[in-house]
């Protein structure tokens, strides 16, 4: 197994502004009432109120990074309800820097497209990610084989897609596998409970649900490199130690590891 390696998860809510921009809303209806509109019209037409991908606003985006220096966590957050564009940008531009191997659980089939549309509203720029081998540079050939974008390349693996062999009906929830590995699953809230926790105020804990849903996949990324052959045994529970101490580590400064750690034993 080679590094470096970047887990990533991101929480999204509602855009609003955009879905008021499409729909004409009058410029008196609150935020509340055109999203209450929307679910409403979704529902009488017997249709999920789940938004688009395109409409889905990044909030946070978490993310593991472990390379020959040791391992990370990391957050970025959209504090101001304004930076998403910013977010976007610099988690491409740790791609930019060190072109790690991409991990994701589901990644291709929600999080990557949320950014692709949300980078390019917001004009970001990421031209390492998008090479696919076809311009002629310098990485042309070794990203022609293996690039970011294809899905069955390896260098972005979404490990949910790969271990149902790319046939949706038999994908697998990141909880349900994380807990059946004897990892901690999910924390906190879940998925559907975001939005609600964000306009309570609660944006904190929406990055902390963020980041165990981050180490959670990574820790399952671990397991499936065991059962590939990317660790030996030895090497995985030397990294399974590894990650166990990290995170005791960070405990004093951001307690909800110490939670994990708890569900962990």
């Amino acid at each position: 197994m080679s590094w470096p390696v970047l887990v990533f998860d991101i929480e999204s809510i509602p855009d609003i502004a955009g879905l008021r921009l499409l729909r004409g809303s009058a410029a008196q209806d609150t935020d509340q009432q055109v999203y209450d509109a929307w679910c409403q019209e979704r529902k009488d037409k017997g249709q999920s109120d789940f938004l688009p991908l395109y409409l889905q606003r990044v909030l946070v985006l978490s993310c593991v990074f472990r390379n020959a220096e040791g391992l990370r966590v990391h957050s970025f957050v959209d504090r101001d309800n304004a930076s998403e564009g910013k977010l976007i940008q610099t988690f491409f531009n740790t791609l930019e820097r060190h072109v790690p191997q991409l991990v994701s659980w589901n990644g291709g089939g929600f999080d990557l497209p949320v950014l692709h549309y949300r980078g390019l509203r917001h004009g970001v720029v990421a031209d390492k990610y998008w090479c696919m081998g076809e311009d002629g540079g310098a990485d042309a050939r070794e990203f022609k084989w293996n690039n970011y974008i294809s899905r069955y390349h390896m260098r972005h693996l979404d490990l949910m897609d790969l271990l149902a062999m790319y046939q949706p009906k038999n994908n697998a929830p990141l909880d349900a596998m994380a807990k059946l590995c004897g990892f901690p699953g999910k924390l906190g809230m879940d998925g559907s409970q975001v939005y609600s926790a964000f306009q309570q105020g609660k944006l904190e804990d929406i990055r902390r649900y963020c980041e165990t849903d981050v180490m959670n996949t990574y820790l399952l990324y671990c397991r499936f490199q065991k059962m590939r052959g990317g660790f030996t045994e030895a090497e995985y529970e030397q990294e399974i130690a590894m990650v166990k101490d990290t995170l005791a580590n960070l405990v004093a400064q951001e307690p909800h590891w110490q939670e994990y750690l708890a569900a962990w034993a």
